[in-house]
This record gives structure tokens, C-alpha cells and sequence, in this order.
């Protein structure tokens, strides 16, 4: 019930990821058996989508095979408290998974782009590709020539075609629920911290489905507990016996 309060949008297989990591052996069945029986609602599955294919048979998207390979960034607008706008620049690493930068300002260009790329490049490397859609500040040709002379190729999608960037928007839709939905900011300063202490709790401790439910870029590994693989849900107090039981 504390987890499921703390993190409103997780499903019970996140939530029993999390137990794991904080030490409890317990499986998935049990913990979706207390989540029913206390009455916390189950998110509906997200419905699933076909791939994008050429009329030769060949697929449009490229899929990244390993970390570096395929970079993807988009834009996110949200409102302060005043109501005045400001944008989020998010950029992914589309294989990992992983949020490498969210950059927060009322206004971004083509040069706050360029300022956010060059300082991930000089701290991780520059990527074998960077997906983007053909907005102005992606298409521009500052941007472009920039990209081309470090070596790194540029996948534009098709207008009006958000899915052809799914690991993006993807990503977007999780801070758009978790964060940005439930949070009033005052100000850009308070909006800059939240949603930078947002992208490290997602990239070091949120369980992701398509990793095994593991985060991309964990602080610490945790070590496997020891003794049956699913225990009793209890903790067991120092020197009490154990009536617990192996569950199937």
C-alpha cells in the first residue's frame, strides 16, 4: 500500500519489482492477489501496434542493437502555476532505454538544441543516429550540418506520424503521467528540479517492463537474495521463528 500511494501509476508487476529490491522474495502472484484484494485498479493494457513496412517488405523504423546506436529526442510543453508555458527538450537512448537529458526552459531553439547535444556528446559520445521529427528546431540546418560533421546520422520521421518515434513519445507519455499531471509548479526553478529528480528515480530505481522490470542505469546492483526463490511476504524478526512457507 506504500508503494502503490507513492508511485499512483504503477501496476502490481512494478510494485512487486520494487519489493524485490528492497528485499521482500516474494512473486507477482501473490502481490497482484493483494492488490485486487485491495481494491487498487489494475491499468488497462496499452493497446498493440502494428510495425511500419515498406511495400518491398522492408521496415522503415531502425531498431537499435545496442547502446549508442540509436538516440531519440522530442519536445514536452507543460504550464507553470502563473500559467505561462515552458518546454522540456527529452533526449533517450533508445536500446537502454535510459533518459540521457531534459532540458527545461520557457523558450528553446535550434541553438539550445545544439547547446544540449554538444554537452551529451562531450560526456558520453556521440551516437551512431539521433531520431527526430521535422520540427524547426530539429530541421534546422545549424542542427543538421552540425550532426553531419561529427558523423552522426539523422532519422527524421514522417509528419503526423508520432509512432515512427515510439521509444520517445513513449517516454513522454511516462513523465506526462507520473510527473507532470500530478504536479503545480510555481516556478520554472521548482520545475527544473522535480522533473530532474523524476529523471534519475526513472533511470536508477523505476522497474521497466522491457528490461525484466530493472532500471536502465541502476545505481547499485543489489545481490540475488539467498534461499527459495518466492518466500513468505513477511520480514522475519531477529531471533523469532519462521512460520512462513514456500509459495507456488
Amino acid at each position: 500500500m506504500r508503494l502503490a500511494g507513492e508511485y499512483g501509476r504503477y501496476g502490481y508487476r512494478r510494485i512487486t519489482a520494487l519489493l524485490r529490491a528492497e528485499g521482500w522474495r516474494v512473486n507477482a502472484k501473490r502481490v497482484e492477489r493483494l492488490w485486487r484484494r485491495e481494491g487498487l485498479k489494475v491499468p488497462r493494457r496499452q493497446p498493440k501496434r502494428g510495425r511500419l513496412w515498406l511495400n518491398d517488405g522492408s521496415c522503415i523504423r531502425l531498431r537499435p542493437c545496442w547502446p549508442g546506436h540509436v538516440w531519440a529526442y522530442d519536445f514536452v510543453q507543460d504550464r507553470t502555476r502563473d500559467g505561462r508555458a515552458f518546454r522540456m527538450l527529452t533526449v533517450i537512448d533508445e536500446y537502454t532505454r535510459e533518459c540521457l537529458a531534459i532540458v527545461v526552459a520557457r523558450r528553446l531553439r535550434a541553438d539550445d538544441v545544439l547547446q544540449a547535444l554538444a554537452d551529451l556528446f562531450v560526456e558520453r559520445g556521440p551516437p551512431d543516429h539521433i531520431r527526430s521529427d521535422n520540427g524547426p528546431e530539429f530541421a534546422a540546418k545549424a542542427v543538421r550540418g552540425w550532426l553531419g560533421q561529427v558523423g552522426v546520422r539523422t532519422l527524421f520521421i514522417e509528419p503526423g506520424s508520432p509512432w515512427e518515434n515510439g521509444y520517445n513519445e513513449s517516454f513522454n507519455g511516462k513523465l506526462r503521467d507520473e510527473l507532470l499531471a500530478g504536479e503545480i509548479f510555481c516556478s520554472l526553478r521548482e520545475a527544473e528540479v522535480l522533473i530532474e529528480r523524476w529523471r534519475r528515480h526513472y533511470n536508477t530505481i523505476r522497474p521497466h517492463s522491457s528490461l525484466g522490470y530493472r532500471p536502465p542505469a541502476p545505481e547499485a546492483v543489489l545481490p540475488r537474495p539467498a534461499g527459495p526463490a518466492y518466500a513468505t511476504l513477511r520480514h522475519a524478526q531477529p531471533g523469532a521463528p519462521w512460520h512462513g512457507s514456500v509459495l507456488s
